[in-house]
């Protein structure tokens, strides 16, 4: 859904949904390709704009113009309101080649109040996102499956619904020409359409969440173990999915070109499943992130939960995503008070070590640490660097350690065949060799959880011994 404010905004005619008496809001249809929009950034103070800046690039819209105000934020305009008069002066009589003369779009840097903006949008007359809108125009762009454009779909109404709440406030309080007119009825009608078809969405979404969990408690009776993905946007999580899984996922590099959970079996280790999600972000509000619970559920409910850090960042951009992620983790503990290095089942990885020299890598470890994480290990999906020790590590914190089987051979007409408890132990384990005697009895290597160790001794009794 797509909310465009300013005051001489002509209807569209062949658009059913604009708004009477709401200032030229359009709701219609999101735009998907922002590729090559013009756009002005406003932003209060020295603020650091580099994360913002990477989301804009990622849709190939350009920045034309940093705009800068010190003092305290206006809770009605961000900006004041003199300031932003003078902004839509200059860009109303922008002509080529003023850098302006294109300018459609008009970011701010923050997670701005339906109050602001609504009062920078009338100000301006340009189209207006702030922080949330374009995360969520990015999210709109990036959807390809069912649950992601369902999430995302949801995630836009929400955000939509308290701007057009805010229209209807100032209608009704006499704030805006059209008090008491049929502006109001327009947008109470709007709002009562957003409404049933949060609910409808709300309902699909429940009925996919629920497969989700019933997929989940497939694998845990099969005895699968999953690996989870965790890390912020951008931080490899898609390129090492792929690497492990030898399974074709969207590897960019880009923010956010994973919106939805990928799960696929590690090469070599079918009892082991990694889960691939959405990546985390600062700042997102509640109501925003609500929408993705259930994608990021797959990563934080698994049996490992892998921690991916983007060791090319800069140690001060480092330490300040691993707190988003700390933030996340800890709210799915039963008890907040929980230190993360008392979560056992938890693993810190530094990705891109392909970019670095020894003297980052090192200083990545070190404020890894002192965080409370594990010693982190280190990979590159490029190279290959570190992969093989990270499978192992994988195994050791799921496994323990590999357990040796031995299965003696059948010495009387009703035993059971050998195959047919080799093929039981595959069933529940991963076997790394097998080594069938010359007395047709079988020597295996394989990692077993302690509870499938059992389970095969209580079955075969004395043909099998696993120690």
């Amino acid at each position: 859904m797509r909310l465009t404010f300013g005051q001489t905004m002509a209807k569209p005619p062949e658009d059913p949904f604009v708004v009477a008496g709401s200032g030229g809001v359009v709701v219609g249809e999101a735009r998907t390709n922002h590729q090559g929009r013009r756009a002005l950034l406003l932003v209060r103070g020295d603020d650091d704009t580099s994360e913002l800046k990477a989301l804009v690039a990622t849709m190939g819209i350009q920045i034309v113009e940093v705009l800068s105000q010190n003092g305290r934020i206006d809770p009605r305009t961000y900006f004041g309101k003199g300031r932003l008069e003078d902004i839509a002066e200059e860009r109303q009589n922008a002509a080529e080649p003023h850098p302006w003369a294109k300018v459609d779009l008009v970011i701010m840097h923050t997670n701005a109040t339906p109050r602001q903006l609504v009062g920078v949008g009338e100000l301006l007359g340009l189209e207006l996102w702030d922080r949330v809108r374009l995360l969520l125009a990015l999210f709109t762009s990036h959807a390809s499956s069912v649950e992601a454009r369902t999430q995302v779909r949801i995630a836009q109404l929400q955000s939509d619904r308290t701007i057009l709440r805010e229209l209807a406030a100032r209608q009704t309080t006499g704030e805006r020409a059209g008090y008491g007119g049929g502006g109001v009825t327009a947008l109470q009608n709007v709002l009562s359409n957003i409404a049933r078809e949060l609910t409808n969405l709300r309902r699909r979404q429940r009925k996919q969440a629920n497969a989700q969990r019933e997929h989940r408690r497939q694998r845990v009776r099969s005895g699968a173990l999953t690996v989870g993905f965790i890390g912020y946007t951008n931080a490899g999580k898609s390129s090492l999915f792929r690497h492990l899984s030898g399974k074709e996922v969207l590897v960019e590099d880009q923010l956010f070109s994973t919106l939805e959970t990928t799960v696929g079996r590690m090469e070599d280790s079918p009892r082991v499943l990694l889960a691939d999600t959405i990546g985390f972000i600062d700042n997102i509000p509640n109501a925003t992130l609500a929408a993705f619970k259930a994608t990021i559920a797959e990563a934080l409910d698994a049996d490992l939960r892998v921690i991916l850090v983007d060791a090319s960042d800069s140690i001060e951009e480092l330490e300040r995503k691993l707190e988003t992620t700390r933030r996340e983790i800890l709210e799915r503990q039963e008890n907040e008070a929980t230190a993360i290095e008392e979560t056992p089942d938890l693993m810190v990885v530094l990705t891109k070590l392909d970019l670095l020299d020894e003297q980052h890598i090192k200083a990545a470890q070190e404020a890894v640490e002192s965080f409370g994480y594990p010693t982190p290990l280190g990979v590159s999906s490029m190279d290959g660097r570190g992969m093989d020790e990270l499978k192992f590590a994988i195994r050791t914190h799921l496994f323990e350690r590999p357990r040796t089987v031995t299965i003696t051979p059948a010495l009387q007409a009703d035993d059971e065949a050998l195959e047919r408890i080799a093929s039981d132990v595959y069933d529940n384990a991963m076997v790394e060799d097998d080594e069938r005697g010359s007395g047709e009895g079988a020597t295996m290597r394989a990692w077993m959880t302690k509870v499938a160790a059992e389970k095969l001794k209580s079955r075969w009794k004395q043909r099998i011994d696993i120690k």
